[in-house]
């Protein structure tokens, strides 16, 4: 045993400690709790009675010395880290370009923001919905077009599972959840089994609002858009509305704006015609407050849903809705400093 600690004691006394590796090296080897100085002192308990007392002593001076060692190291290496030059504060800062916010986030953010001091709240969904509340809790017939395949992505052959196609579904799942009143937007990603072209795509954004209430009426509808329209566009922008059909409101309007592209002269945005339309919108269907659990003898409410990439591509003047996607850092830097 006194053979062993002598030659532990020879071991850390010639031991190198010049470099960081080295000392922690030589604290796992020694000091640690599953070192040699640890293995010898557990040894201690097969020694003879009478030399105890001896091998005890050496092995604590062993320890001593293995520490005295270490932080004698340790010292020397932190004297040496702190003589190297520090680095120059008064140099001049290299600044990394800085990215740019993709055009759909700063519409979109534009958008809630307007609507916010209007004082609708923000809803979210899930973008996997179910028939249920993508289209029956919407009263869309059972043969609706807009359930077929042509329309919509459905997962795994499974015609109840399903991407959806518009943010009306959390429109649904906040009725569901809340009783009036309600007044809430829900901008999101929805997905249409359509040619991708300069105006259409199979993935887009939407932003959809719900109020009801007692006595809401269509004229509140109206203004809501009127006010939004001119916040987002400009005072002397003109708005029209058409006659339309939606399963889930009646009665229904389009809302149209003429054309920022080409002034109302005509291009491809506004297919000649000098308006472009920006949503749908109308009354909710009594059926839909039904199925939802609210009573249409009670309350009245109106819908609207509106894309954004339509608002983006009239604010900005870009023509071709392929853009959003491309992923060219040569357009999204034309938004830098936008907010």
């Amino acid at each position: 045993m006194f053979e062993k600690i002598e030659s532990a004691r020879a071991a850390i006394s010639n031991a190198s400690l010049g470099q960081a590796s080295e000392l922690e090296a030589f604290r796992l080897e020694w000091l640690s709790r599953k070192g040699m100085i640890q293995d010898l002192m557990a040894g201690l308990k097969d020694a003879e009675p009478e030399s105890r007392k001896a091998l005890g002593q050496a092995l604590n001076e062993l320890k001593n010395l293995a520490w005295e060692r270490f932080d004698q190291a340790q010292s020397n290496l932190g004297a040496a880290q702190s003589d190297v030059e520090s680095p120059d504060l008064n140099l001049p800062v290299q600044f990394l370009p800085l990215g740019s916010r993709h055009p759909l986030s700063i519409v979109r953010q534009q958008m809630v923001d307007i609507f916010s001091k209007m004082g609708f709240a923000l809803a979210d969904g899930p973008e996997i919905e179910d028939d249920q509340h993508n289209f029956s809790a919407l009263n869309f017939p059972e043969n609706h077009p807009a359930r077929e395949m042509q329309d919509t992505f459905f997962i795994s052959r499974n015609p109840d599972v399903l991407l959806r196609t518009h943010t009306s579904t959390v429109q649904v799942r906040l009725m569901e959840k809340q009783k009036p009143p309600i007044r809430a937007i829900m901008p999101g990603r929805v997905y249409r089994n359509e040619a991708i072209s300069a105006r259409a795509h199979c993935l887009f954004h939407q932003i959809e609002g719900l109020y009801i209430d007692r006595n809401v009426g269509f004229r509140d509808l109206k203004q809501t858009l009127y006010h939004f329209v001119k916040e987002m566009f400009g005072p002397d922008q003109k708005i029209r509305f058409r006659p339309s059909y939606f399963p889930f409101t009646e009665p229904s309007a389009e809302m149209d704006i003429s054309c920022l592209i080409c002034n109302g002269d005509g291009c491809n945005i506004c297919k000649q015609t000098g308006w472009v339309e920006i949503g749908g919108s109308g009354m909710v269907d009594p059926n839909v407050l039904l199925a939802n659990g609210i009573d249409p003898e009670e309350f009245t409410g109106f819908a609207f849903g509106m894309g954004i990439e339509r608002i983006t591509m009239l604010r900005y003047g870009i023509k071709d809705l392929r853009l959003f996607t491309e992923n060219d850092v040569r357009f999204v830097r034309q938004f830098s400093g936008l907010s």
